[in-house]
């Protein structure tokens, strides 16, 4: 009985300070941002990190700076399940597609154009799963992964399409 005591007590004050993040003026339980260790702002954009450039094809979870977000009506994914996600933006001029994608356990995906004409681009989104007989997790994962285009997209509607996994 005492082991179990002291799980709630240590669990009580694990919430109390997840309690003291939440923002007492929105009082919804949206978060606010913790406190910083340092009471001075950075002195100059060159003291804020920068986070390395993305390769075309490599999976992150950030989309580049320089990117613009696609307005959906640019955007037909009407071949993805309902669950999948819709954010696509461009940079590099116009020729990288950063697409915010859908995984999970062993898989990984990738985008690959199948199709690039002048009113549309067609990407496959592509997940492999791994050819080993090992245990995965059962997460789901959203990555950015990238789609180099032979020309600028310009007005283009970008079709996304899943395609079946790959071993």
């Amino acid at each position: 009985m005492a082991g179990i005591g002291m799980i709630l007590a240590a669990t009580a004050a694990c919430g109390q300070a997840a309690d003291n993040a939440v923002s007492p003026a929105a009082g919804n339980g949206t978060f606010a941002p913790p406190p910083s260790s340092s009471s001075a702002p950075p002195s100059s954009s060159k003291d804020l990190p920068v986070p390395p450039p993305v390769k075309p094809g490599k999976p992150t979870q950030v989309v580049p700076e320089d990117s613009m977000i696609l307005q959906p009506a640019q955007i037909d994914a009407s071949q993805l399940p309902a669950d999948y996600p819709r954010e696509v933006t461009v940079s590099n001029g116009g020729t990288v597609l950063n697409i915010r994608a859908q995984e999970g356990g062993c898989g990984h995906v990738s985008a690959a154009p199948i199709e690039q004409n002048d009113k549309r681009v067609v990407i496959n989104l592509v997940q492999t799963q791994a050819q080993t007989d090992q245990m995965c997790t059962m997460d789901i994962r959203t990555p950015v992964v990238t789609a180099t285009l032979s020309a600028p997209l310009g007005q283009r509607t970008v079709v996304l399409q899943e395609a079946p996994r790959k071993r």
